[in-house]
C-alpha cells in the first residue's frame, strides 16, 4: 500500500471520530459554511523526526494561533515504517481567503524565521510537504 494510500484514509477516519465525538455533546461549527480544513503530511529527513515533533510542540501550534490557523489535531502513523519519519495534521479556516493570509502571516513572521533558522542549523527537518483542503460534506458531523 502506497504511503498516500494508507494516510489519507487514516486521517479522514481520525477526522471523523473526533467530529462524532465532539459533535455528540455540541455542535463543532466554530465558522460560516465556507470552513474548510487542510490536511497536512510532513516525511521528516533521516534523523530529523524528533527536531520536527520539538518544533512543533515548542513553537509552531503557537505561531499558527497567532496568525489565525486552527490546530484541528495531529497524528503520527502507528505501524513502521512511517512511524518513524511521518507527521499528519489537519488546520481549519473560515475560508480559502484566511487560510491565505494566515500562511502569508506565518511565512513572514519574524519569530517563525528565527524559529526555522535555529531549528535548521545543522539541516533541513522536512523531506516533503504534502498538502490537501478538504471541504465538509453536508453530512460531516464537522463543518
Amino acid at each position: 500500500m502506497s504511503k498516500r494510500a494508507f494516510l489519507v484514509p487514516a486521517a479522514a477516519a481520525a477526522v471523523f471520530s473526533l467530529g462524532f465525538w465532539m459533535g455528540r455533546e455540541r455542535s463543532v461549527s466554530a465558522f460560516a459554511n465556507d470552513r474548510v480544513f487542510e490536511l497536512r503530511t510532513y516525511t521528516a529527513n533521516e534523523g530529523k523526526f524528533d527536531a520536527l515533533q520539538a518544533r512543533f510542540r515548542n513553537h509552531t501550534l503557537r505561531l499558527f494561533a497567532r496568525h489565525g490557523i486552527q490546530n484541528v489535531g495531529y497524528w503520527t502513523p502507528a505501524d513502521a515504517p512511517l512511524a518513524a519519519n511521518t507527521l499528519v495534521y489537519l488546520l481549519a479556516y473560515k475560508d480559502r481567503d484566511a487560510a491565505k493570509r494566515s500562511w502569508d502571516g506565518f511565512r513572514a513572521d519574524p519569530d517563525w524565521k528565527k524559529v526555522a533558522s535555529e531549528s535548521e542549523a545543522n539541516g533541513k527537518l522536512v523531506g516533503k510537504v504534502e498538502s490537501l483542503y478538504l471541504q465538509p460534506t453536508d453530512y460531516s458531523p464537522m463543518k
